[in-house]
Parts: structure tokens; C-alpha cells; sequence
């Protein structure tokens, strides 16, 4: 038994790719980089997710630390969630993808539709 207490992390982005694995956790950390978010307006805001994954993934976000879930315990229920400072962190490390992302996207886009052209003509 190893009495290194770490997950076994090859390098830093290992560790990083670990926090945010997940379709949606990006996303989620960008929007709330921008603001505190209620449920209803992340999920707006994350288009495609359904209710199940969004809640499983700010499960996940906040047991890893890097988001905060606030109950106002009002009638009826508000619950925010905001970023921690190490969620900040995290969140602002994309931004640089994002800006790439909003670069590229016409490229990527041209791109993605040449790909899917070849994939239909191997049908």
C-alpha cells in the first residue's frame, strides 16, 4: 500500500483536466466567473444539459472546492452558486480557451462541417 496521499496526478494538467472533466463543468465555471448564478439561470445559460448532469456536475465542482452552493432556506427556495477563490482560479485559466475558441470558430466551424462530410460519405 503507497503512503502517498496524492490520486496519482502525472503532471498539472493532469490535475486540472481531473477538476474539470465533465461536458459541461467549463461552461459552468465560465458563466460563473462572470457572476453568482441561481440554478435556473446556469442552466439557461449551459444550453443542452439536462437536469440530472448539471446537478451532478455542481455536485462535483463543489466537493472539489472550486464552487460554493449558498441555501437562503426562503420560501420559496433560492440557492446560488458562486465561485471560491481557488474556483477563480480555475475559471480564469479559461478564459485564454475561450478567447481561442471566439477566434477560430468560423476555421473550426469550416472545419467540423469538412469532417462531417466525410463521415457521411463513408456511410
Amino acid at each position: 500500500m503507497s503512503s502517498d496521499p496524492s490520486p496519482g496526478f502525472t503532471c498539472g494538467l493532469d490535475v486540472t483536466l481531473r477538476v474539470i472533466s465533465g461536458k459541461w463543468k467549463p461552461l459552468i465555471l465560465y458563466f460563473l466567473l462572470q457572476q453568482p448564478n441561481r440554478y435556473g439561470a446556469l442552466k439557461r445559460a449551459v444550453r443542452g444539459v439536462s437536469d440530472k448532469v448539471l446537478i451532478q456536475q455542481l455536485k462535483e465542482l463543489e466537493a472539489d472546492g472550486v464552487l460554493v452552493r449558498t441555501d437562503y432556506k426562503e420560501v420559496p427556495p433560492r440557492v446560488d452558486y458562486a465561485l471560491t477563490p481557488l474556483g477563480r482560479t480555475l475559471a480564469d485559466a479559461l478564459v485564454p480557451l475561450c478567447t481561442w475558441g471566439t477566434e477560430n470558430m468560423a476555421e473550426v466551424t469550416r472545419i467540423f462541417a469538412q469532417r462531417e462530410g466525410w463521415h457521411a460519405g463513408l456511410g
